[in-house]
């Protein structure tokens, strides 16, 4: 996201679109913010999901455990409130990784060594947020 609107940023891109009355935080950021807002809480649930049927066919077929202690043994230490953690987590990570790389990359100046800049810097402070 940082490099793609830091692109159109370099390229007077985003001046074009203010020439043409169009608001470019609305046009480029919004729709960017709001999609990863959304994605990354679902990508987040597939995960899971994928996790825990893998633990279970590798508990099961692989290490030979019997099923019926292998789910008594997970419902007694899964809690469900963990799951819905994670996932608020995920909407608030996924909001504010969004919404850093846009600001990272709406504000770049230089040319093509502002966009590369301007995109370590967001993926710098990305990780270190998703860190913290």
């Amino acid at each position: 996201m940082a490099a793609e609107i830091g692109t159109m940023a370099v390229t007077e891109q985003i001046d074009a679109l203010r020439s043409m009355a169009i608001n470019p935080i609305n046009y480029l950021v919004v729709p960017r913010v709001m999609a990863t807002t959304i994605m990354v809480p679902l990508l987040v649930g597939v995960f899971n999901a994928v996790g825990l049927l893998g633990a279970y066919f590798v508990s099961i077929y692989l290490l030979q455990i019997p099923e019926g202690p292998y789910l008594a043994r997970y419902e007694a230490l899964v809690d469900p409130e963990d799951f819905y953690q994670g996932l608020i987590k995920a909407v608030l990570f996924g909001f504010l990784l969004s919404l850093i790389a846009c600001y990272k990359g709406y504000n770049t100046t230089n040319g093509a060594e502002g966009v590369g800049r301007s995109t370590t810097q967001a993926v710098v402070a990305g990780s270190g947020g998703g860190v913290v």
